[in-house]
């Protein structure tokens, strides 16, 4: 199995503006839906694809279990909560959302409990998010590294990640860029803008393309139904060696999510 290299995120989205939004993205053709407990929107996630009609095959839906739901006696049962918000039997995809604070609950403990859902049937992959270098290689210990599918990150041209995305890379472990296009700060640099001008295309289908390009899943979310379509439209695009290299000059470090108490201590 594989993680699809192009999504719709809902991150920050929920009520009718979330419904609107997944709604909008699968009639014009997105299948990659990705969610988490802690958005809380999870039902209007499920409702939106109730009201598509499109069979759930069709479909790769992934959530992820919030920190509080970590220990051995919640993580199942939550995800099954989950599963009953999205009307769904299954996920494609379950990720661990952040670290345990403190390592409250230890790596191998959550790890085990997530691997056991896809033994269950709950879930096709499982997978992590916001971990460290470190952390991984308590995952991989755990687990192994064929049952980690992916590592979802904060990765955009400003903050490439790159040890973090090299260590994964090397473990066989896929890599998910979240806030890709970094909250929008990014379609305002002059480079991309640059090299969108010259393939008339816009700076958000420049970086997403840039983005699957280097090898990572990518799951811009929007309200618009317009940059929906426009987004989509980065799947088509290919960028030269010289232009990859250009964006990939543009690391500054620049992390724009690290919530307090919650974040590891980034490599």
């Amino acid at each position: 199995m594989s993680i699809p290299a192009f999504g719709l995120g809902t991150f920050r989205l929920q009520g009718q503006v979330l419904i609107d939004s997944v709604s909008n993205g699968l009639e014009l053709g997105y299948r990659v839906i990705d969610t988490a407990q802690i958005y809380e929107n999870e039902a209007e996630v499920g409702q939106a694809i109730a009201n598509s009609g499109i069979p759930r095959e069709e479909l790769f839906i992934t959530s992820k279990i919030w920190v509080a739901n970590f220990a051995k006696d919640k993580l199942i049962d939550s995800l099954k909560q989950s599963l009953q918000k999205l009307q769904t039997d299954y996920l494609d995809l379950t990720l661990i959302h952040w670290p345990s604070p403190e390592d409250q609950v230890p790596v191998a403990e959550f790890m085990g409990a997530l691997l056991e859902a896809k033994q269950q049937g709950l879930t096709r992959q499982i997978g992590i998010s916001n971990f460290t270098v470190d952390l991984m290689k308590q995952a991989i210990a755990a687990v192994g590294a064929e049952n980690i599918a992916t590592h979802q990150i904060e990765l955009h041209p400003y903050l490439q990640n790159r040890t973090v995305v090299e260590f994964a890379q090397s473990q066989g472990i896929h890599v998910t860029s979240y806030m890709t296009l970094a909250y929008g700060e990014v379609l305002k640099d002059p480079l991309i803008q640059q090299i969108a001008d010259r393939l008339q295309a816009t700076a958000a289908q420049v970086t997403l393309a840039w983005a699957m390009q280097s090898g990572y899943a990518v799951i811009p979310s929007s309200t618009k139904r317009a940059n929906l379509a426009s987004n989509l439209k980065a799947c088509a695009l290919t960028l030269s060696a010289a232009d990859m290299a250009l964006i990939t000059t543009l690391e500054r470090g620049q992390r724009l999510t690290s919530p307090k108490g919650i974040a590891p201590i980034w490599d």
